[in-house]
């Protein structure tokens, strides 16, 4: 028989771009993840204030509107998802940004530029523990 894997995590990937969204949706999909998407904060607040709750959100920083960041801090402020972990997966890779993101609640913080779709994945299974 074989090894089973790791508990099946559900992941709430957000980011504007949607050719990175799909990419990424499916990359995680094949690598035994329950995928959502969403394209904004606004779609993120929707679904945490309906009930759904991710074991994993990967978030960009730099959308339309309300930024990761401020999507942080209302999640932090409403007390939406705490248990949640939280990782930020942007372009943006100035050391500000990540102690921010942390001061934010994020467990972690990948820069998309120097990662191919299947490192982040693997990133993202050492921040959870699932190496």
């Amino acid at each position: 028989m074989a090894d089973t894997p790791a508990k099946k995590h559900k992941v709430l990937i957000v980011d504007d771009d949607a050719f990175l969204l799909d990419m990424y949706a499916l990359k995680f999909s094949q690598s035994n993840f329950e995928v959502a998407t969403a394209p904004n904060p606004d779609k993120v607040l929707e679904m945490m204030r309906g009930g759904y709750v991710p074991d994993i959100m990967l978030l960009d920083v730099l959308m339309p509107g309300m930024d990761g960041f401020e999507l942080l801090k209302v999640l932090k402020d409403e007390k939406l998802i705490p248990a949640t972990i939280k990782i930020i997966l942007s372009n943006r890779g100035q050391q500000s940004d990540i102690k921010l993101g942390e001061s934010l609640g994020a467990s972690g913080y990948i820069v998309k530029a120097s990662m191919t779709p299947s490192e982040v994945v693997t990133e993202v299974m050492k921040i959870v523990g699932d190496k």
